[in-house]
């Protein structure tokens, strides 16, 4: 099979490393010659310009630098050809350090802890055993499970909340519309993974910030969201933090990106903000499996991580 070449189109990220690490082994283009350049085999891809990839009559795979393929789907061009996203030990190292960090350090009563260095105040707060705690992940994914395998190893109540049916070593897990509330009335600390869908877009409302546990050890609910910024509403963050229906929140990701300035969420001392950091897509690590999914694509070897157009992930 001849080898073809590869079409980096990037948005948000410099594409200059991307290009040096691809172009070791492909050649690599930014531009295709043409709307219908026959020489394009493969697509790799972030936020890519809108119809970019439609006639291009030879393209094989398309590869999305990140676990979520939304960007992908988001072309109204978009060809029918395969599409893989990126599953790492790299991402998944750094979601699951997010994540373990945002639970401890709610569960730890570090906003508190904060506020009264501010103050000068010396007080101990009751701190609650990791078994009293429950925390509850939505999206049970390479990334959720990872998550939970570390939280359990701490000591933390895990429940999973997955679209479809699937068991979890050591999780009790939840499927579909009848398992969210149960889920979600079963859990203290809400940490969000889906994947962004037309059936997960605004999922975490208030309507289902309403349905978390708000009587146990930490006080109240939180809510840690590290998916996708369209799978909440930010006013609805808001109103939850203001009225007692939340206690805290660490949101990594927000409806729109970068988070205006005008956003109550920068300045809300229940808050605590990080500009979409949690899991950088390292051109590093990840080139090389791109990389190792086209040699053994042309060796007629079946691609790993396809996404389920279906689906939608």
């Amino acid at each position: 099979m001849d080898k073809g070449r590869v079409l980096l189109a990037l948005t948000g990220f410099h594409p200059q490393r991307w290009h040096e690490l691809l172009s070791t082994e492909r050649e690599v283009v930014l531009e295709p010659d043409g709307p219908a350049d026959p020489s394009i085999a493969y697509a790799v891809v972030w936020k890519h310009r809108p119809n970019l990839l439609t006639s291009l009559p030879n393209l094989r795979v398309i590869f999305s630098i990140g676990a979520g393929v939304d960007h992908v789907f988001a072309d109204p061009g978009l060809p029918d050809v395969p599409i893989v996203k990126i599953v790492a030990d790299n991402l998944t190292q750094h979601m699951t350090e997010y994540v373990v960090w945002r639970v401890l350090d709610h569960h730890r009563q570090a906003m508190l802890y904060r506020s009264q260095q501010a103050k000068k105040i010396w007080h101990e707060a009751p701190q609650r055993p990791a078994g009293d705690i429950s925390v509850g992940i939505m999206g049970m994914g390479t990334l959720g499970r990872a998550a939970a395998s570390i939280l359990k190893s701490l000591g933390f109540c895990v429940n999973g909340w997955s679209r479809r049916e699937q068991a979890v070593e050591g999780v009790s897990t939840f499927a579909g519309d009848a398992g969210l509330i149960p889920f979600l009335n079963a859990t203290d600390i809400l940490v969000v993974l889906l994947p962004l869908t037309p059936a997960t877009r605004g999922i975490v409302d208030y309507d289902l910030l309403k349905q978390l546990r708000r009587r146990n050890g930490l006080g109240g609910a939180v809510l840690i969201n590290a998916g996708r910024g369209r799978l909440q509403k930010d006013a609805d963050i808001v109103r939850a933090l203001e009225d007692g229906t939340l206690k805290e929140a660490s949101l990594d990701v927000f409806e729109v990106e970068p988070l205006p300035k005008t956003s109550p969420l920068w300045a809300h001392p229940k808050v605590f903000v990080t500009p979409h950091a949690a899991a950088t897509s390292d051109p590093n690590h990840l080139v090389p499996i791109i990389l190792r999914q086209m040699d053994a694509f042309e060796r007629g070897e079946p691609l790993r991580d396809l996404v389920d157009r279906e689906a939608g992930y």
